[in-house]
């Protein structure tokens, strides 16, 4: 058998038959420019900060989660009808599902305003894109059925829930991998046993986990709790990503008022300090290495506040993280002394003075809230007479896990940190 082989410091060895076309499709898609792209755009964003070894790309978590929905595939195929057209969507769908991600992952995405998912299916179905060309050459359909699969809209719901639901390969491999690559334990869990328990609710259309796989969900679950707690929510990372925001606003509004800010004209980062929306192309332009270049010139900025900042961010000196743990009657008060104090030692607290709450955190917990049964896990209860249900009306681990992790933090100049720690020990 002709293969293509990847060395994989989460799966192993990650095989793709080149005998078949789907496979040679497959091949093709890795080779393409938009996908080899991945490999200068870091997984984790800013966890480097905090995790030296969090170095890993987004590309080899592509492949990872491509191994993933074919070995889900496989297994389903063992039971239930899907077609070679069908596999062909979810394994390419899995792929090619983070091909829209900007520089540093989420970072700039918040900064700047977009989502990857919608930059990801343009890419997809553009005859623009060396993705596209291959798709349309391969079937008619082939595009728009892995543009509904990321989108949330494929014919068939249970089989999209592989590439985009609350337990899908996306995030099976990242917490592998993410937890190997930061050396932090807690997102290991039983991957195997989840993949011998996956099933089809045909009658609803639906994944479910069958009565043995409980437990391996649940450790699942209680994995991507510890993960954001302990690396998602790290503080380190959290205020190395609060610089990287501060900084580009500031480069933002030096662009708009003239000030001192390299720009690397007729590129498209002069279009990103314009404020204007890149396009398709442009996007996918843009990598880590564009960023940092730009942090590297803002240095040398005429601008105080401009290369004080990517000074602090380049030489890793970072704010300093405060959790506010306290009354909520108390934390206005203090954030405003805190801010005063800042302001008194000379700093616009515009840029050296930032509020981190959940609301600005891309990640989130498994909640039953919604309503869509898209973000719901339903699992078997019951080996006699069992009935599917959604997991947290069976299972009390993850009812406990149901409140979340809230934070609230204040990030500032890590000079004043004995001036703000002072206060705060004196409001606790």
């Amino acid at each position: 058998m002709a293969e293509r082989i990847y060395r994989d410091s989460v799966h192993n060895i990650i095989r793709v038959n080149t005998d078949s076309t789907e496979g040679r499709l497959t091949v093709a898609l890795i080779d393409t420019p938009e996908f080899q792209r991945l490999r200068r755009i870091r997984q984790l964003g800013l966890a480097y900060f905090a995790y030296q070894a969090a170095e890993h790309s987004r590309f080899t978590h592509s492949l990872g989660a491509f191994h993933l929905a074919t070995r889900m595939i496989a297994k389903l195929r063992m039971t239930y009808e899907i077609s070679d057209e069908t596999q062909a969507a979810v394994r390419i769908a899995a792929l090619l599902h983070d091909v829209g991600h900007g520089p540093f992952s989420h970072v700039i995405e918040s900064i700047l305003g977009f989502h990857h998912e919608d930059f990801t299916i343009a890419a997809v179905l553009s005859s623009e894109t060396e993705i596209g060309k291959l798709l349309r050459g391969f079937s008619e359909t082939l595009a728009d059925d892995v543009a509904a699969i990321i989108r949330g809209d494929y014919k068939h719901r249970a089989l999209s829930q592989l590439v985009s639901s609350q337990l899908d390969v996306d995030r099976m491999d990242y917490l592998l991998r993410d937890s190997l690559m930061t050396g932090a334990k807690y997102g290991v869990y039983d991957l195997e046993w989840i993949i011998k328990s996956i099933e089809i609710n045909v009658e609803d259309d639906h994944l479910y986990v069958s009565t043995p796989g409980l437990y391996a969900v649940e450790d699942y679950l209680q994995a991507r709790y510890y993960m954001y707690r302990q690396v998602y929510f790290h503080r380190t990372l959290r205020s190395a990503e609060a610089i990287l925001r501060v900084l580009i606003s500031r480069a933002l509004f030096l662009f708009k008022s003239g000030g001192d800010v390299w720009n690397a004209g007729g590129t498209p980062l002069e279009k990103v300090l314009t404020g204007e929306k890149l396009s398709l192309s442009e996007h996918l332009e843009l990598d880590d290495t564009d960023v940092m270049f730009a942090i590297k010139r803002w240095r040398h900025s005429g601008d105080a506040i401009l290369s004080d900042l990517a000074d602090r961010f380049l030489s890793r000196r970072l704010f300093k993280a405060f959790d506010l743990d306290m009354p909520e009657s108390e934390r206005v008060d203090f954030v405003d002394q805190a801010r005063a104090i800042v302001a008194a030692a000379g700093f616009d607290t515009d840029y050296y003075f930032v509020e981190d709450k959940p609301s600005n955190a891309p990640y989130s917990f498994y909640a039953r809230g919604s309503a869509s049964p898209k973000n719901l896990i339903f699992v078997e209860d019951g080996y006699s007479r069992p009935a599917i249900r959604e997991i947290s009306s069976v299972s009390s681990a993850v009812r406990g896990l149901q409140e979340g992790y809230r934070i609230h933090r204040i990030c500032f100049p890590a000079e004043l940190k004995e001036s703000i720690g002072r206060l705060y020990h004196g409001t606790t």
